[in-house]
This record gives structure tokens, C-alpha cells and sequence, in this order.
């Protein structure tokens, strides 16, 4: 089968044939149909994170295709379900993490397109209890970017409590931050976009974004304080920076939810300013089963849109250079029925 291979941090993805996976007991073999290119696949693919993936090995984590074959105590599936296979390939379920729904912070989790074999390619195997069914009425097309960018900033929006009086700021406008700003207004808040490119911003006013901030040009801070300060600032964008203006921008007991992962991993954090403002600081790690089954429901009830770009997986090299130059609006999703 053909999939794009990280062979080298430091070379690029190999287009090749590799040897078509086989399902262990309790596991599916899934044709792919479309897999998103997310910022983490690049993050991957480079080695930027402290704990970095072993080559060789197939990135994508927003698979979506077609239960092709099921392996032995498969319940729940059949063949020709069309599931996604998302970041959280599998979790224990028996820690106490997982029995507390936070399956996604379990200590054994494995993670796809990372710990395991992504669906940069024309088949991925997945375990049958983590895949995510998806709703006829969704595209595939759509449903990929939704695996993971959409799972990830519905659960942040969950995590931040806004609320129907909140102003929320979103830092990065991108595959992730288009989507953040349509959740946080279906949470019925007021929206700030902030990013560094005026198209985003666009992007962003179109999608219900009541104030765009181009931080290129002006301070953050500065713009969303003269509006009474952001309740909430959930930050996509993969920059310490991004955070600590997001910080600024905060009004009195506010809360800052972290998502975007720069491979610099050190922010400045104002001790005082925290303390004597009551501010929150939270991470958000993409988000469980149920929540990814809501976030499907949310499309397929037309509450959200998907901004995307099509290419073929054999155009992997030139997307990662799009995607790292800023090239792209929202999100990139490899079509791979032909």
C-alpha cells in the first residue's frame, strides 16, 4: 500500500510501498478515504517535541475511511462503517484517569501518527473501541479535519466554562482556530480572532468572529483590554509569545486555556499579576470518545464549517511547507480515494 514515511527528522516524507497492516484481536484494518494535515504531524515529522516518535513511522491522525476487515472480538463494527481514527489511539481504561473521563491524560495512552502508525496512507489499523463513528450526513472530507481540530478546540471551549456573557479571544486562526471560533459562539460567547495574517482574520469575521486582531500590527493586549478584557483566551498557535499576549489580554478572574504546542517550550508568566488577578491557567489535550461524537453531531446538525484545501498524500512535502509558511487559511485534507 502506498503511505508517506518518516524515515529522518531532517528529511522529508518518502512516498512509498509498504506492507499493508494486519488487525491484532480487538482491532480493525480501515481504508482510508481523507486524513487532515495537522500541525502536530509537522511537529512529528520534524522531531520538535521533547518526546519525540521513533522512525520510521506514518503520521496523520485525522484518518477517516471504511471498515475494510475486523480482527478477532471486534463488537460494535462492521465491515464498510465509515469511522475515524483520531489522536488517541488507545487508552487503558482501567487507571484512574480513564475512570474518571480523562481517558486522553491516561499514563499508557498511545497516540496515532505518533506512538502508532498514522493514516498518511491508503489503509491504517485502529483499535475497533477508539475509532469514532461518522455520521452519513458528514463528508469525509470534512469529518477529517473534525477528528482532531475539531475534537480538540470543541473540548477547549468545553474546558474554559464560556459563557453566553464571556468575550473569548482565540490566539491562531488556523485548521484549529477557525473552528474555536464557531464552538465559542454555539457556547453563545462574543469572539476576538488575533492572528498575524489578515486573510485568517477574514476567515475568522466570516465565521462569527465579532473583533480580529492582527498582532503584527497591534498589541493584543492593548485592542482587547479597551474592550473590558477577554473572560477567556484559549491559545492555538504555536508560539510562547502567543501566550503570553494572550496572558495580557485577560480581565480580572479570567482563564487562559493552553492547546497549541510550540516546540520552544518555555513562556514568561507574571507571578503577581496571576495572584492578585485570580487568573486560571489550564491545558486542553484533544478530547475524549464522547466528545468527539458530539463534535460530529454539531456538523452533521450544519452548526459548523469546514474551511479546507485538497491535495493528493503525494503532495505531503510541498503541503508541510504551505502549512509552515502560513500559506493556507485553515486546514489541508489529503484525498485519498483515487
Amino acid at each position: 500500500m502506498r503511505a508517506a514515511v518518516v524515515h529522518a527528522f531532517d528529511q522529508p516524507l518518502r512516498v512509498e510501498d509498504v506492507a499493508k497492516p494486519e488487525p491484532e484481536s480487538g482491532q480493525v484494518v480501515v481504508k482510508v478515504e481523507a486524513c487532515g494535515l495537522c500541525h502536530t504531524d509537522i511537529h512529528a515529522a520534524h522531531g520538535d517535541w521533547p518526546v519525540r516518535p521513533q522512525p520510521p513511522f506514518i503520521p496523520g491522525h485525522e484518518g477517516v475511511g471504511l471498515v475494510e476487515r475486523l480482527g478477532t472480538g471486534v463488537k460494535g463494527l462492521s465491515e464498510g462503517d465509515r469511522v475515524a481514527v483520531p489522536w488517541l489511539g488507545w487508552a487503558c481504561g482501567a487507571c484512574e484517569l480513564c475512570a474518571s473521563g480523562w481517558e486522553t491524560l491516561c499514563p499508557n495512552a498511545r497516540y496515532t501518527g505518533y506512538t502508532v502508525n498514522g493514516g498518511f496512507a491508503d489503509y491504517v489499523v485502529a483499535e475497533s473501541s477508539f475509532v469514532g463513528r461518522v455520521p452519513d450526513a458528514v463528508d469525509p472530507l470534512d469529518a477529517a479535519p473534525l477528528t482532531c481540530a475539531g475534537v480538540t478546540t470543541y473540548k477547549a471551549v468545553k474546558v474554559s466554562g464560556a459563557r453566553s456573557s464571556d468575550l473569548v479571544a482565540v490566539f491562531g486562526i488556523g485548521g484549529l482556530g477557525h473552528l474555536a471560533v464557531q464552538y465559542a459562539r454555539i457556547a453563545g460567547a462574543t469572539v476576538a480572532a488575533v492572528d498575524l495574517i489578515d486573510a485568517k482574520l477574514e476567515v475568522a469575521k466570516r465565521l462569527g468572529a465579532s473583533y480580529t486582531v492582527n498582532s503584527a500590527r497591534q498589541d493584543p493586549a492593548a485592542e482587547l483590554q479597551a474592550l473590558g478584557g477577554a473572560d477567556v483566551a484559549i491559545v492555538l498557535a504555536a508560539s510562547p509569545r502567543a501566550y503570553e499576549q494572550a496572558f495580557a489580554c485577560l480581565r480580572p478572574n479570567g482563564t487562559l486555556v493552553g492547546v497549541g504546542l510550540p516546540a520552544d517550550n518555555t513562556m514568561r508568566l507574571p507571578i503577581f499579576e496571576t495572584v492578585l488577578r485570580g487568573i486560571k491557567i489550564v491545558g486542553s489535550l484533544v478530547g475524549t470518545r464522547v466528545d468527539l461524537k458530539e463534535t460530529f453531531e454539531l456538523h452533521a446538525d450544519g452548526r459548523t464549517e469546514i474551511v479546507r484545501e485538497t491535495r493528493r498524500l503525494e503532495q505531503v512535502n510541498e503541503s508541510i511547507t504551505e502549512v509552515v509558511q502560513g500559506e493556507i487559511e485553515a486546514r489541508i485534507v489529503f484525498d485519498l480515494r483515487n
